[in-house]
């Protein structure tokens, strides 16, 4: 038995919890699980907006029949098919074979791609409505926010954005569903985790996005993973505004690999400099440790990285190299970088990082320092003045 959660008088959030998945898209870790959010508009004609990930289906299931009981689903919505979020989508079709199934030019194709569903299929055009009784539905297209066929769909009595993966975060919704229920300051760091590495590559798209939203009278945010946003939405939508458009606080991230501590030890001597400085955020990790993702979402953060690795059979360490690859697939802009590097016999790996950030367009703060065996003075002092370099450049930035 299940107490439904309202929206309002007549929509519902009939999402689940998942605390069993070790890995989002089998890459991303979830230490505190995930949230698979669907929600269920009951009026005249009855609305499914977005499903579940199949594992899930049993409670969801449940949690509609808590809503309608009998009544037939006659609509379901699909503002994105990753499976996911579309997963249980062929076992909702068996249950109401009467149900029109409503999505885009991209979308419907999917749904006979992934489920051979041909018929009862409903295309909407952008800003098309759907009329549901006292509720009526209207759609607006966000391609490649973060998959080409994403739409959001706006509920124009309650003013309710559901918004697909656009504003979701990692992390189970434990008891509270609605971000004023919950410490929502802990989903800060899950929603910029979730959108620097599943959404972080399209940053033109969410700011076209975020454009065309603006003109909608949002008083809440209903996302397909994450609390649902009623009391932070002016705070939400600035963040997503400075994630797309590359914005970035004052702070460091050194990201360093290391076979036997000694360019973690040149890691560490430039992150000391920096402190001296006067810089109070700077976070230091282990590329063979630490998962990219935590890495990568402190980079979409902080303004200056600083990659440190020694060179392993001629090219960078392969965890280094890992990160470097992530970093230009997702196209990361506007960064200071400054470069670290050790080796025994050959040295590459400076000239590597170098280049990476060259391609980026990335500003490279001072030379790279490179030294061969242990950390001797000369270099024990080059890291230091770069690690200065890079704090008076991020002082220079708050100053001017």
């Amino acid at each position: 038995m299940y107490q439904p959660v309202q929206l309002s008088e007549d929509i519902f959030y009939i999402g689940v919890n998942d605390r069993r998945t070790e890995l989002f898209e089998n890459m991303w870790p979830l230490p505190r699980g995930v949230a698979y959010n669907s929600y269920l508009i009951n009026d005249d004609k009855v609305a499914l907006l977005d499903t579940v990930e199949i594992g899930q289906v049993e409670k969801f299931l449940k949690k509609i029949h808590a809503v309608i009981g009998d009544k037939p689903v006659d609509y379901l919505v699909i503002n994105h098919m990753e499976p996911d979020h579309a997963g249980s989508v062929n076992i909702i079709r068996q249950l109401y074979p009467d149900m029109q199934i409503v999505g885009n030019k991209k979308t419907l194709p999917m749904v006979e791609g992934f489920f051979g569903i041909t018929e009862n299929l409903v295309e909407v055009k952008e800003g098309d409505e759907l009329d549901l009784g006292k509720h009526k539905l209207q759609f607006y297209l966000a391609p490649m926010v973060h998959w080409p066929e994403t739409m959001v769909t706006y509920e124009q009595t309650q003013k309710i954005l559901f918004s697909a993966d656009a504003f979701g975060s990692f992390g189970t919704l434990d008891g509270g569903v609605f971000d004023d229920e919950m410490d929502f300051l802990w989903f800060h760091d899950e929603m910029r985790r979730y959108y620097s590495n599943i959404v972080g590559k399209y940053g033109s798209p969410v700011q076209k996005a975020l454009e065309k939203l603006s003109a909608l009278d949002i008083k809440m945010i209903a996302a397909t993973h994450g609390p649902i946003i009623r009391s932070h939405i002016p705070e939400v939508l600035k963040m997503y505004d400075d994630w797309s458009s590359h914005k970035t606080q004052e702070g460091v991230v050194v990201a360093f690999a290391s076979m036997y501590g000694n360019t973690e030890e040149m890691a560490e001597v430039t992150a000391r400099a920096i402190a001296e400085q006067g810089i109070r955020d700077i976070r230091i990790y282990d590329v063979s440790k630490t998962h990219s993702s935590y890495i990568i979402s402190d980079i979409f953060k902080y303004k200056a990285l600083v990659l440190a690795s020694p060179t392993y059979s001629n090219e960078l360490h392969p965890n280094m190299e890992a990160l470097v690859n992530k970093l230009k697939h997702m196209a990361v802009k506007d960064h200071y970088l400054g470069v670290l590097g050790s080796f025994t016999w050959a040295g590459t790996a400076a000239k590597r990082l170098k280049e990476f950030g060259e391609d980026l367009k990335w500003e490279i703060i001072g030379s790279p320092v490179e030294e061969k065996h242990a950390l001797k003075k000369q270099k024990y002092d080059e890291c230091r003045k770069l690690g200065e370099a890079i704090a008076i450049k991020l002082k220079d930035d708050r100053e001017g």
